[in-house]
């Protein structure tokens, strides 16, 4: 039986996922929207948002601080430390993550940095 709370958690995340998959992007707007900021540091403008903009703007910010903590927090669970033991290299002793003691390192912090070292 799944967990209440992972179930949650999951669907949250879906939605995230899904909003953010509908909306539009606005990378190469934001290149020529930086060249009309006004004296007062803002770009006036006028574009029309699809409801899949304006769902995905209105969560957008926190959202992303959401992950951006999780993403800290996953980071100082997951960190390497000196295994012990016996190593045939002194200088480049075997470490394990601190958290899953796999060896580091560990499939989360690959799993972090794959996904945000493109």
């Amino acid at each position: 039986m799944a967990d209440p709370r992972e179930t949650r958690l999951r669907e949250r995340l879906e939605t995230i996922r899904a909003r953010s998959a509908k909306s539009s992007s606005w990378r190469t707007s934001t290149q020529v929207l930086s060249r009309l900021v006004n004296s007062n540091g803002y770009v006036p403008i006028r574009t029309r948002l699809s409801r899949a903009d304006l769902a995905f703007l209105a969560g957008a910010r926190e959202e992303v601080l959401a992950f951006a903590d999780l993403g800290v927090r996953l980071l100082d669970l997951h960190r390497p430390q000196e295994a012990g033991g016996i190593t045939s290299d002194p200088d480049r002793p075997i470490r394990r993550c601190r958290a899953c003691m796999s060896r580091w390192p560990c499939p989360t912090f690959r799993t972090i940095s794959e996904a945000l070292d493109p």
